[in-house]
């Protein structure tokens, strides 16, 4: 059988509240996910059984450790599937706030549907991909959408946040458990309930009021955040923000262009990349 390939994309966050600990010590939060063309390539083909994973990266192993060979496992517990040989070309980088990782599990349960030709509820498909981490639904649809509970209750929003994105990637990688670890001393605090969703409907999405909560904790911890943003906001993008808890930061830009001479003034220092939104299909 001919393997089918699949483009694995990015998604960054759009502002991010961290509004409370649950009882089973995950966070409630209020996010806005919008999808874009900045992605991995992953190529799958039937085998008799077991998972076959390779990439061009040596920082995912073939076990459960690594979220590609956890989908096929936790999707063959639920259907009666043989084997698969999983081969990822790695672009988005590890513990950068882009979502790499959950992106990837989402198109191997996605690509185990076509591959055995099942076609099982979105609902069943987004029950295993919760079980596989938080921002997996998101990916099963992708395009823009606003999130609740762990990052699991989605609305899906038509359109996009339209502009070229500009994507600055610092070498150093942010942990996402310490980051939520670390922000138990601001959720004593009272907060102003804001609605993104809501937001998002206006015809003039108010970019100002979409503010990322993992930015007092993370930019302590790692000041050059601080200094890419300030250099970010210089070159005149009508948004900036970190992505997750990073340590991605991002610019929204007007036209492409305005995006390209913005990251000739990063490119010498850091991994940079240009990308569009994604509208849901």
């Amino acid at each position: 059988m001919k393997s089918l390939s699949y483009r694995s994309y990015a998604k960054v966050n759009v502002g991010l509240k961290i509004l409370s600990q649950r009882p089973d010590g995950f966070h409630n939060i209020n996010t806005v996910f919008q999808e874009l063309d900045f992605f991995d390539t992953i190529q799958l083909k039937r085998i008799g059984s077991g998972c076959d994973f390779s990439s061009n990266v040596d920082w995912l192993d073939n076990n459960d450790s690594n979220l590609c060979v956890l989908a096929w496992k936790k999707f063959s517990e639920n259907y009666d599937i043989g084997g698969v040989s999983i081969n990822l070309y790695k672009n988005l980088p590890s513990g950068g706030g882009l979502g790499g990782g959950s992106s990837n599990a989402a198109t191997i349960l996605k690509g185990l549907c076509s591959l055995y030709s099942l076609r099982p509820t979105f609902e069943e498909l987004k029950t295993i991909a919760t079980e596989l981490g938080a921002d997996v639904p998101f990916f099963l649809k992708g395009g823009l959408q606003s999130a609740s509970g762990i990052g699991e209750d989605l609305i899906q929003h038509t359109g996009s946040i339209p502009g070229s994105y500009l994507l600055i990637i610092p070498s150093f990688k942010i942990d996402t458990a310490w980051a939520y670890k670390s922000c138990k001393k601001f959720l004593d605090k009272d907060k102003e309930e804001l609605n993104f969703a809501g937001l998002l409907n206006k015809d003039q999405i108010p970019l100002k009021f979409f503010k990322n909560d993992f930015e007092p904790i993370v930019i302590p911890a790692y000041p050059e955040i601080a200094e890419i943003k300030e250099k970010l906001w210089s070159t005149g993008p009508r948004f900036v923000s970190l992505s997750g808890s990073g340590s991605t930061v991002y610019g929204i830009f007007d036209d492409e262009a305005d995006a390209r001479s913005a990251e000739s003034k990063f490119s010498h220092d850091y991994s940079t990349f240009i990308a569009n939104p994604i509208e849901h299909m």
